[in-house]
């Protein structure tokens, strides 16, 4: 199949899926790959920053020991989460590959680990404070009933308030998801080979940039709305009680 000519923009648009398919759908397993291990990956990482964060010193309770620890851990969380969130994920990418990369072999150390890595502690802050949110919306009472019950504070959060602020928070996680697809896409910079690099490598010997990456737009465009329906979808079931989430 040859190449159309520039004017030719449908015919370029066909040539290109029909001629990089195998690059293009390698790309988009990477991006999805990223974007499902990012998010579960940060979500249950989440929950140690969390954790640490909403550490409350007792000062009846405890003894030194605990009120350094305490101290220390909400420190060490909340910087942690600043820092994160306050700077671009690109950025972020480059310093850890680049850091870490003479250091370990490149066997190991390949732009795909180094990017599920980077995503997933990435996406942990975030979830940490989407969570966190979420607990802030329950009721403080629930915690003291639970540790007048017995509970210790780790019980209380782990059995009644995790699990509701994790209900409350779905959505949001949910949108976490749909910007992990997007957001991936900065990872070309460590050599990535996800679905904008694919568009890249795609445009790279014919010169179609604009063509190659309406493709890879549309696809993308394609990803992130039929999430955010599915999300639209499983929420509203849920809200009507036909989808129980213990």
């Amino acid at each position: 199949m040859e190449l159309p000519n520039q004017n030719e923009f449908l015919k370029t648009l066909w040539y290109l899926v029909y001629t990089y398919h195998e690059v293009l759908l390698r790309g988009l397993g990477i991006t999805l790959l990223l974007a499902i291990v990012g998010t579960i990956g940060g979500f249950l990482i989440s929950f140690i920053f969390l954790y640490l964060k909403t550490l409350k010193i007792d000062k009846k309770r405890d003894n030194t020991a605990k009120k350094v620890f305490k101290k220390i851990g909400n420190y060490f969380a909340s910087a942690y989460i600043a820092v994160v969130r306050g700077t671009p994920m690109i950025v972020q990418a480059i310093i850890i590959y680049y850091s870490v990369a003479p250091h370990i072999s490149d066997k190991i150390w390949t732009p795909l680990v180094a990017g599920l890595l980077i995503i997933t502690f990435n996406t942990a802050a975030y979830i940490a404070e989407i969570i966190r949110s979420g607990i802030n919306a329950i009721d403080p009472g629930q915690q003291e009933a639970a540790r007048s019950l017995g509970f210790s504070n780790l019980q209380a959060k782990l059995y009644i308030i995790y699990p509701q602020a994790i209900k409350n928070s779905l959505p949001s996680i949910g949108n976490e998801f749909i910007v992990n697809l997007k957001d991936s896409s900065v990872l070309f910079a460590i050599g990535v080979m996800d679905l904008f690099n694919a568009g890249n490598a795609a445009s790279s010997s014919n010169y179609r940039k604009v063509e190659a990456f309406v493709i890879v737009a549309l696809v993308y465009l394609v990803l992130t709305v039929a999430t955010s329906q599915l999300i639209k979808y499983l929420e509203k079931k849920r809200s009507k009680g036909g989808l129980v989430i213990e």
